[in-house]
């Protein structure tokens, strides 16, 4: 039976805030790596068409060029296939709203089309964990093309200007890997030494979680990064110090930074003294990676991506979210006499997050992100007005601010994607100022009203199931690991530590994205809070590889297990 406790019902609707959302945080150690890609593959066919005097055709080839965004943090072999899939995406998607556009110009049609592509692209990216800027460049290219004049048979010529310009984003993202070949392994690897050390200068819940986090993500890249070089393989070696860092008897995470520093440089990776468990550590990891490039783990990859999609998924809410504020959003502007009402729904796709707290946090910057954008559009006008390259100028240098600033809120980052996306309308021909301006903060302010509202009131119950499932999940995982330990099996072991590590990490990123949802039970924190102690116990007894494994305490549901005496967890 369930403690009382994990059955008590939570207010509805969690209070909001107002001023933590728009705090300013720290950039990104890698923002000029989109920024800079997005405009050496904006440059190149903007100032080709620019050569040509054929401007208008912008807005097919920015959407190719916008795919430079996407792959930053991932291996080069993973990002060459996942940028690959982000053109052909983009190219599918903007297919989709061609030919919709070609063959009706019914307001109703466009709308319902735009908000089933936004749904659509919202779920697949999240179900691949495409990451930052994730549906929303997607969403926006499709969206925009809905509304622009479109012939059937202009169509494959379009089509054909994207997938160029996606080969040339393309060609910008993998082009580093000829002169630094594991530049996003030595990051995952600092980020990962960074996390442990502090971790061990300040533990904690927030620490510990951050480092399982950081490690996991180190592991995963390596696992993606290909065949094992000798570069790479000192990186593992370091991925093994920051695991065990949290078990050392004599902490020192000024070594650790070190390190993270060196490895982050440009100069050789630090070659570190050997960690307890090193050499079969590594025999584990190059098990982990056959097995994953065999046929098997592949077909297994496939049924987990399958299993996200179906009809029992988490995601699902999220799209109903996603496809209900889009289609009101653009109606509501329809009915407010917008002629093209794409911006409302680019709004409203662009506020779903994983929960409706987070969701809130997006409105407010969306909403104030383009206010001001606004603002900075109608001063920038004139000057761009000036002439074709004063226009392809002021996008390009947009393009670089939205990526610079973005990383350190969102709103920011808004405040410079706005007039980039109404100077794209100049391409086409000039618009009044103020209809241009006046529409846009019609749009902004409907799709944010509409977009919230259907989070809001779309409920999402089965992000309580998904705590539970993860709770079970994490469970198995730490038995797995203490049954590996207790037989000595070590390549075993250190495949059930990754999987264990992976098990906390989404676990509680199941918890945070419930504790932010609406109309739900509470959660059994007891519960999420002895599995999580119980699981960090079992990887500081594992990495030390000495001594019996720690095992929790067998409790009934929702009761809390002890906590650490040796201050491992």
């Amino acid at each position: 039976m369930s403690d009382t406790s994990t059955r008590t019902r939570q207010p509805f609707a969690r209070g909001l805030p107002l001023a933590a959302p728009l705090r300013l945080g720290r950039p990104s150690d890698t923002w000029f790596k989109p920024a800079l890609s997005v405009v050496v593959a904006s440059a190149v066919p903007h100032l080709t068409l620019l050569a040509l005097g054929r401007l208008d055709l912008v807005m097919y080839t920015m959407a190719g060029s916008l795919c430079a965004l996407y792959g930053h943090g991932l291996p080069y072999a993973r990002r060459a296939r996942t940028v690959a899939g982000v053109v052909l995406s983009m190219a599918a998607g903007l297919a989709a709203a061609l030919v919709t556009a070609s063959l009706t110009h019914s307001t109703a049609v466009l709308v319902a089309v735009g908000a089933l592509l936004a749904a659509a692209q919202k779920v697949a990216c999240d179900a691949v964990r495409i990451g930052p800027p994730g549906h929303v460049i997607l969403t926006f290219v499709s969206s925009a093309a809905l509304f622009a004049p479109q012939h059937l048979g202009q169509v494959p010529a379009h089509l054909a200007l994207t997938l160029a310009a996606g080969a040339v984003a393309w060609l910008v993202c993998v082009g580093p890997a000829l002169t630094r070949r594991e530049g996003p392994e030595r990051r995952a690897v600092a980020r990962a030494l960074e996390a442990a050390a502090d971790r061990m200068a300040e533990p904690g819940p927030r620490t510990r979680h951050t480092a399982a986090a950081a490690v996991h993500a180190a592991w995963q890249c390596l696992l993606a990064s290909g065949r094992p070089t000798p570069v790479r393989r000192s990186l593992e070696r370091l991925v093994v110090h920051a695991e065990v860092a949290g078990a050392s008897a004599h902490p020192d995470p000024d070594r650790l930074r070190a390190w993270a520093a060196l490895t982050r440089a440009r100069g050789p990776v630090p070659e570190p003294p050997p960690a307890p468990g090193a050499a079969a550590e590594l025999y584990g990891i190059d098990a982990e990676r056959a097995a994953l490039r065999a046929s098997g783990g592949r077909r297994a990859a496939r049924r987990t991506l399958l299993r996200s999609l179906g009809p029992g998924s988490h995601l699902l809410p999220v799209a109903a979210r996603t496809l209900i504020g889009c289609a009101l959003a653009g109606y509501f502007c329809a009915a407010l006499g917008v002629g093209r009402p794409y911006w409302a729904i680019v709004t409203a796709a662009s506020l779903y997050q994983a929960n409706v707290t987070l969701t809130w946090n997006r409105t407010l910057q969306r909403t104030l992100g383009n206010l001001l954008g606004v603002l900075v559009f109608a001063a920038v006008l004139p000057l761009s007005r000036t002439g074709p390259l004063a226009l392809v100028l002021c996008c390009l240098f947009f393009s670089f601010a939205a990526e610079a600033l973005i990383t350190r809120n969102y709103w920011l980052g808004s405040v410079a994607v706005t007039p980039m996306a109404l100077l794209v309308l100049e391409f086409g021909g000039t618009h009044p100022a103020g209809e241009l301006v006046g529409d846009r903060v019609l749009d902004t302010a409907l799709g944010a009203l509409a977009g919230f509202l259907a989070a809001a009131l779309v409920t999402n119950r089965r992000a309580a199931g998904r705590v539970e499932r993860a709770l079970e999940a994490a469970a198995q995982a730490r038995a797995d690991a203490e049954r590996a330990y207790a037989d000595r099996a070590h390549a075993g072991l250190d495949r059930a530590r990754r999987a264990l590590t992976a098990r906390l990490v989404e676990l509680r990123e199941a918890a945070d994205i419930a504790a932010g949802e609406w109309w739900q039970r509470a959660l059994p924190e007891q519960r999420l809070l002895a599995a999580e102690r119980a699981g960090h116990r079992t990887l500081a007894a594992t990495a030390q590889r000495q001594g019996p494994p720690v095992r929790a305490p067998e409790t009934r549901r929702g009761a809390v297990a002890p906590a650490p005496s040796n201050g491992a967890a």
